[in-house]
């Protein structure tokens, strides 16, 4: 599963590879328990999840990837390089961002944006990451004009990095970053999720590589990817701290 590389791929009964997928750190433990209960369904799957940036770079230099799971703009920006199978798109999930402090400390009020932005005003440290919600957290500073204020105290997690470790270790004293990734971290209490008229909601889908040539392997592929979106799966992504999309 996640940390596997191309060069470990295994055998499948059938004699063929084993498809294996990257994502981004987002979707690890969903994909992982997803994986787990596709077991015996199928080809065997293997996924490495590695930070967003790093999956779509590799994915853009023709690793011999069968899949690829990452942020819906990503997935369409390799569409359109001709990295994946054109129309091979399916939406998975919808993840929310939420806020963490450190396990022990004051839960900070971040109910409305103007709670929300007082807190950021009252000083400390704030780590966000490289993937989308980042970006798009980084866009709502500068739309309210917080852009310079903030500067120095912001800290950005190095890709593959999650925010909530430097939210343990005390390097940063509010963390943002997707739900998915604050769960099941030791040393962080999540606060809860940004509050509504701001919220930072990234959709997550599935697509076939273009690598992945064989019409065997695209065909079977493509029943895992239809596996990862069918309902029967909508309680292991509520589980993971995700919605159906």
């Amino acid at each position: 599963m996640a940390g596997m590389t191309p060069d470990t791929r295994t055998e499948s009964p059938a004699g063929k590879d084993a498809l294996l997928g990257i994502s981004s750190m987002a979707t690890r433990q969903l994909l992982a328990e997803l994986v787990g209960a596709w077991h015996g369904r199928g080809w065997p799957v293997h996924i490495e999840s590695v930070g967003g940036v790093d999956a779509a770079r590799r994915v853009m230099a023709d690793e011999p990837f069968d899949l690829v799971v990452l942020a819906s703009d990503a997935i369409d920006r390799l569409m359109v390089a001709g990295k994946l199978l054109p129309g091979s798109r399916v939406d998975l999930v919808h993840s929310g961002v939420s806020v963490a402090v450190r396990e022990g400390q004051d839960l900070p009020d971040i109910g409305t944006e103007a709670a929300l932005r007082q807190t950021l005003r009252s000083g400390g440290r704030i780590g966000f990451s490289t993937g989308p919600s980042g970006v798009t957290l980084q866009r709502l500073f500068a739309a309210w004009g917080m852009a310079d204020e903030l500067a120095d105290r912001l800290v950005q997690a190095p890709a593959g990095v999650p925010v909530a470790s430097l939210v343990a270790r005390g390097e940063v004293d509010l963390g943002f970053q997707q739900l998915s990734e604050l769960l099941h971290v030791p040393g962080i209490t999540i606060v809860g999720p940004m509050p509504p008229e701001v919220a930072i909601v990234t959709t997550f889908s599935a697509a076939v590589c273009a690598a992945c040539t064989d019409t065997e392997r695209q065909a079977a592929t493509r029943d895992f990817i239809d596996f990862l979106a069918a309902p029967a799966c909508s309680e292991a992504k509520r589980r993971q701290g995700m919605e159906p999309a």
